[in-house]
C-alpha cells in the first residue's frame, strides 16, 4: 500500500477584473475498495459559494459561484489517499473472454453501452487497421492479455508524448498520423482502438506518481499535471487501469479522479467569465504528487 498526497493549483490571470460564471471541479476521488481517501481540501480565490453533486458517472463533482469579480482565479485542492493495486499484471477474467473476439454477456451489455460504440470518425480504417497490428495476423484472434498489453506498450514505444495545456483532444487518426501527442490524445486513441475489437473502454482523468520527485530512478512522463489513461472493462476482473503513455498496467502509480465516456466529461476544471479573449492573460497549473510507503497491517 502507498499513501500519496496531491497537491493541484490552477490559477488563471486577466488583465483587469471579470465576472465568473460557475465552475465545475473534479478533484475528489471515490472511496473504494483500492483507494482510500483520507482527506481532501479544496481552497478558492476569489470566495466562492460550493456545492457538491455526482454525475452521471457517479463522479463527484464541485460547483463554484462568484458574488464578486476579480482579475485573478485560483483553485487550490489538495487531498491525501491510501492506493491499494499491484504494478503486475492480473487478468483473473472469465474463460470466454481470454480470446479476443469475444461477446459480453446479454445482461451487461446495457450497462457498458455507448462504452463499447466508436465515438469517431474512421472512414479509411486506419485504427482499426492499427488496432489489428496486436492481433494475430492470419485469423485476427489473440489472447485477450496478451493484445491489451502489447497495444499498451505499443503506443508508448511507438509514439512521442508532448505536453499541451489547450482544452481539447486530438482525433485519433490525427494521433496516428502525426504519431505524437498527450496522454489524454494517447487515452483516446486506445480507447478506439480497443472499441474497434469490440472491448467497452472509458477515459480516466486524474495524477501520476513519479518516483523522480523524491529522487528515485524514473522514466515516467506525464506527471506535473492532470493525468489521463483508460479503463477496460472485461468479464470477471471488471475495470482494468492501462496508461498507453507510461506503457504501464494495474494503476500503481495512478490515483483516478473520474471516469467518464469521453474525455470532455472529465475536465479537472472548466468555467466561463464575462469578458472578452483579449482579457484572459493565462492559465498555469502546479500538481504535485508525494508518496509515503505504508505498511498494510497483517492480522
Amino acid at each position: 500500500m502507498r499513501r500519496l498526497t496531491v497537491h493541484h493549483e490552477t490559477t488563471y490571470r486577466y488583465r483587469r477584473p471579470v465576472k465568473f460564471g460557475p465552475h465545475r471541479m473534479m478533484f475528489r476521488p471515490r472511496d473504494s475498495h483500492d483507494l482510500r481517501l483520507l482527506d481532501a481540501t479544496i481552497s478558492i480565490t476569489p470566495q466562492a459559494e460550493l456545492r457538491w453533486l455526482h454525475d452521471v458517472f457517479g463522479n463527484s463533482v464541485a460547483i463554484a459561484t462568484f458574488p464578486q469579480p476579480a482579475d485573478t482565479l485560483t483553485f487550490v485542492s489538495q487531498i491525501v489517499i491510501d492506493r491499494h493495486t499491484s504494478s503486475a499484471p492480473e487478468f483473473p477474467i472469465e474463460n470466454f473472454a481470454r480470446v479476443i473476439p469475444f461477446s459480453y454477456p446479454l445482461s451487461e451489455i446495457p450497462d457498458l453501452g455507448r462504452t463499447i460504440e466508436r465515438h469517431y470518425s474512421d472512414p479509411e480504417r486506419l485504427v482499426t487497421d492499427w488496432a489489428r497490428r496486436f492481433l494475430a495476423p492470419d485469423d485476427n484472434t489473440k489472447s485477450t492479455e496478451s493484445f491489451l498489453l502489447s497495444l499498451t506498450t505499443g503506443i508508448h514505444d511507438e509514439f512521442l508524448y508532448e505536453s499541451r495545456y489547450e482544452p481539447g483532444v486530438q482525433n485519433p487518426v490525427q494521433t496516428l498520423e502525426r504519431q505524437a501527442g498527450t496522454c489524454r490524445d494517447f487515452a483516446v486513441l486506445m480507447m478506439e482502438a480497443v472499441r474497434s475489437v469490440g472491448l467497452a473502454a472509458r477515459f480516466v482523468s486524474g495524477y501520476l506518481y513519479d518516483p523522480a520527485i523524491e529522487g528515485q530512478e524514473s522514466e515516467v512522463v506525464g506527471a506535473g499535471a492532470t493525468h489521463a489513461w483508460v479503463q477496460v472493462y472485461l468479464p470477471g476482473a471488471g475495470w482494468l487501469e492501462f496508461d498507453p503513455t507510461n506503457g504501464s498496467y494495474g494503476g500503481a502509480n495512478l490515483v483516478p479522479v473520474a471516469v467518464a465516456r469521453e474525455p470532455s466529461q472529465a475536465i479537472p476544471v472548466s468555467g466561463t467569465y464575462d469578458g472578452g479573449p483579449e482579457d484572459f492573460i493565462e492559465m498555469s497549473i502546479d500538481v504535485s504528487v508525494r508518496s509515503t510507503l505504508v505498511l498494510d497491517n497483517v492480522a
